[in-house]
């Protein structure tokens, strides 16, 4: 039963994301400056990672409220992506995360078929990014030996083209490329690296590079809840227990290090201790990923993650919740990388977007997209 506090909140993000939606006007959010949005495809192109994640916000509250002012301008945000696709220019591993939230989530409330055609295009992209000596998806164009924990979101895209289409080859793919994950980024205490490189001619691991946390040796948190949650996907879509024992291994080490900060993570959980920097969107994240892996668990085994998820969400929100309605974000306190003073806790639009998908999981109508 959903609670008085999920309802509230929901209510108010509901209300605050139809506000942002008219001042947009069609334009893509990411860091609003000064309160505002600007239009982050203008600012750093048609192919950048995260705009995705407002059309994912519109497709999750349509589904939800049956509000056609979401729908409509989910579909204008997908049409803005189409540019990436034709222009090819700068695509890397993330359109997992740019065509699951927009073309496939239109396609699984509408059924709209070039939107089904457009997410297979963006699945066999990434398909194609397959490094056959060393089984793993390139993460950046630049460096083609490069493997990033953020993939594992990604390769949830290549389960749904093999469910739709009954082709294993994505599936297989993404399992290969998880099982190399899990070998070379995760670590036995559940934490992980964020870049793992390889040679890539002989496919041989090289080492793990900081990436946007504080060292190769060190836990960037938003890269722990990427694993976490993508991991907990992962078992979603193939049952294998390996991917379910690394996710619970995960998420018992963020809540634990969550729980020496008042449940709202550091930017990198071995950073120094000076200056202290965090970094909300990891905390949704992890928190949409725990209520996702409690949902794949025996109703016994649930409620430590589910407790765990809801004390994130509550302390995040109280610290950083903003619903003033003339102004645009609604989770401040989000850090882009460590190395990136211009972007520390500042609102972050994917951790509205996980916010939101986690309030829809409490209340048990999410659009479920991983």
């Amino acid at each position: 039963m959903t609670t008085d506090w999920v309802a509230q909140y929901l209510e108010q993000f509901i209300k605050k994301v139809a506000r942002e939606n008219d001042r947009l006007a069609g334009k893509t959010p990411y860091i609003p400056y000064d309160g505002f949005y600007s239009d982050v495809m203008i600012e750093r192109g048609y192919d950048w990672w995260a705009n995705g994640f407002w059309g994912g916000i519109l497709w999750q509250l349509f589904n939800a409220t049956d509000q056609d002012q979401f729908r409509e301008a989910a579909i204008i945000q997908e049409k803005r992506l189409d540019r990436a696709l034709y222009e090819f220019k700068d695509i890397h591993h993330d359109v997992g995360f740019m065509w699951l939230l927009t073309a496939v989530a239109h396609y699984q409330v509408t059924g709209d078929e070039q939107a089904y055609r457009t997410g297979l295009h963006a699945a066999s992209l990434l398909a194609g990014r397959f490094n056959i000596e060393g089984n793993f998806l390139v993460s950046w164009n630049d460096h083609p030996g490069w493997v990033i924990i953020d993939s594992m979101m990604n390769i949830q895209l290549l389960y749904w083209a093999s469910e739709q289409t009954g082709d294993p080859r994505f599936a297989k793919l993404a399992t290969r490329h998880a099982q190399t994950v899990a070998k070379y980024l995760v670590r036995p205490d559940g934490s992980v690296g964020h870049i793992a490189s390889f040679n890539p001619d002989t496919g041989a691991f090289l080492t793990q590079l900081a990436g946007q946390g504080v060292s190769a040796e060190s836990a960037w948190s938003r890269g722990n809840a990427w694993a976490l949650y993508g991991f907990a996907a992962t078992y979603r879509h193939t049952r294998q227990l390996e991917f379910l024992t690394i996710a619970k291994r995960v998420a018992d080490y963020f809540i634990q290090q969550c729980q020496l900060t008042n449940d709202i993570p550091l930017a990198d959980f071995r950073a120094p201790k000076v200056p202290q920097i965090f970094d909300t969107s990891a905390g949704m994240i992890a928190a949409a990923g725990l209520l996702a892996l409690a949902e794949l668990l025996p109703k016994s085994q649930q409620a430590p993650y589910r407790q765990a998820a809801i004390k994130i969400i509550q302390a995040i929100v109280g610290r950083y919740g903003n619903w003033q309605l003339t102004e645009d974000g609604i989770i401040g306190g989000g850090t882009e990388a460590y190395y990136r003073p211009a972007t520390y806790e500042v609102p972050l639009i994917y951790a509205d977007y996980f916010f939101g998908e986690a309030l829809l999981r409490l209340k048990g109508n999410a659009l479920i997209l991983w």
